[in-house]
């Protein structure tokens, strides 16, 4: 499995917007999830606001951030790419 990055989102929430360009614009793939049709996965996750976007490690998670943070996701992506 390795690296993995999921963004945890809300349909009409622009940081989630704004998190989803970043990641586009760096050419990462990522896996998205919808909260209002995911609940459990939100659940599973401790997620109470979006976006939160989480780097997994063979399904462990290894950091997150909360919103948009730009300098938060360009760690993540190198993490990722490392």
């Amino acid at each position: 499995m390795s690296k993995q990055l999921i963004k945890l989102y809300q349909p009409a929430c622009n940081p989630c917007t704004m998190v989803s360009n970043f990641l586009n614009d760096q050419g990462i793939e990522h896996n998205s999830i919808d909260v209002t049709e995911n609940p459990d996965v939100a659940a599973q996750y401790g997620i109470m606001s979006t976006p939160v976007t989480i780097l997994l490690d063979e399904g462990v998670e290894i950091q997150r951030s909360n919103g948009f943070n730009p300098p938060e996701l360009e760690e993540m992506v190198e993490k990722l790419k490392s």
